[in-house]
């Protein structure tokens, strides 16, 4: 009795070879390398940003209230008067005047009222929140007063200084572009990597 026989599956001298498994497509390793640079470089301008603006807000000229004092003021312009002291970063701040003169020739105060945003600061021992927005026509010395001496807690301070939000805008952008730019040298790392895929596809 005949049996018949069936060739193998793949088998015979005229069975196509078996194709090999392709290799799997990494992204260079420079695309890394470029990433990881742009991250850190973020992350050091967001450092170096932050410790500025530390020392910058730590040069503000201040005075303790409720006792008041004298402060020099170096330019003329706008100034934004923070609160430093217990609830500053809450928002609980108890009611106060204060009252800001002249103590040297030449020296001039224009205006003195309420701060409208909402902006605060914590950078070591200083806590401090905007609450007044004072012009001055000419620099000099002035004196800080506290008429009635208010409900503040003893050891809270005035600092007079810029608005703070311009440094933090500018920190937070640059470490934000850095980012996307990592996100991006990403996205171009894949890119390759299936255009190389691609590439390999068609020449098999």
């Amino acid at each position: 009795m005949d049996t018949p026989m069936t060739p193998a599956p793949g088998g015979g001298p005229d069975a196509a070879p078996a194709a090999a498994p392709k290799a799997k497509i990494r992204p260079g390793r420079i695309w890394y390398l470029a990433a990881l640079l742009v991250l850190l470089a973020g992350v050091a301008w967001l450092a170096v940003g932050l410790l500025s603006l530390s020392s910058h807000i730590d040069s503000f000229p201040r005075v303790a209230i409720p006792a008041g004092g004298q402060i020099t003021l170096d330019h003329s312009g706008g100034y934004v008067v923070y609160y430093e002291g217990p609830g500053a970063q809450s928002g609980q701040i108890p009611a106060f005047r204060i009252r800001v003169t002249p103590a040297s020739a030449g020296a001039a105060v224009q205006s003195l009222g309420p701060y409208n945003s909402s902006v605060t600061y914590a950078f070591g021992s200083h806590q401090g929140r905007a609450v007044l927005s004072m012009r001055v026509g000419h620099p000099g010395r002035c004196s800080v007063e506290m008429p009635g001496g208010g409900n503040v807690p003893v050891g809270s301070h005035l600092a007079f200084g810029d608005s703070i939000v311009g440094g933090v805008a500018g920190t937070v952008r640059g470490s934000a572009y850095s980012a996307r730019y990592d996100c991006f040298s990403r996205r171009l790392s894949f890119s390759t990597s299936v255009v190389r895929l691609r590439l390999s596809s068609l020449a098999a």
